[in-house]
């Protein structure tokens, strides 16, 4: 696909009640970590970052990761895996950027929005979630 055919989106994933004190960042192009921070006392984190929207649409870009003919995500590293390697986990949390609604993008490509996606950053038993996590909301800003 020719990158005529495409149009960069502004996002940004938001992590809604980190564990305090681990380190979290995205997953850089070459697999490593990207602008690693950790929450002081459960603040949010908000990363950040564009993709490319192809017709279909097709997702694509830097921190865009594929399983599949479909499904488009983007990693989370956490602990160990987001440069700190005194930190006890080794963790990625996996965010689905595929069924963001053709609405949603066409609206950001208009006015200029970024998409912002948040999910829950601890998990039921207290430490870091991982995974494949649910999205709590997507919204322009």
């Amino acid at each position: 696909m020719a990158r005529v055919d495409q149009h960069e989106v502004p996002m940004r994933i938001v992590i809604d009640r980190p564990v305090p004190g681990v380190l979290h960042s995205l997953q850089g192009r070459d697999g490593g970590p990207l602008d690693a921070r950790a929450s002081d006392a459960g603040e949010p984190l908000a990363f950040d970052f564009a993709i490319r929207v192809g017709p279909g649409p097709k997702f694509l870009g830097d921190q865009v990761r594929r399983e599949g003919p479909q499904r488009r995500f983007v990693y989370i590293r956490i602990g160990q895996m987001a440069g700190d390697p005194s930190s006890p986990w080794s963790r990625r949390m996996k965010i689905d950027i595929h069924d963001i609604g053709q609405a949603m993008l066409d609206a950001a490509a208009k006015d200029g929005g970024r998409i912002a996606i948040s999910v829950d950053g601890t998990g039921k038993d207290g430490t870091p979630a991982c995974a494949t996590v649910a999205v709590t909301g997507r919204r322009l800003v």
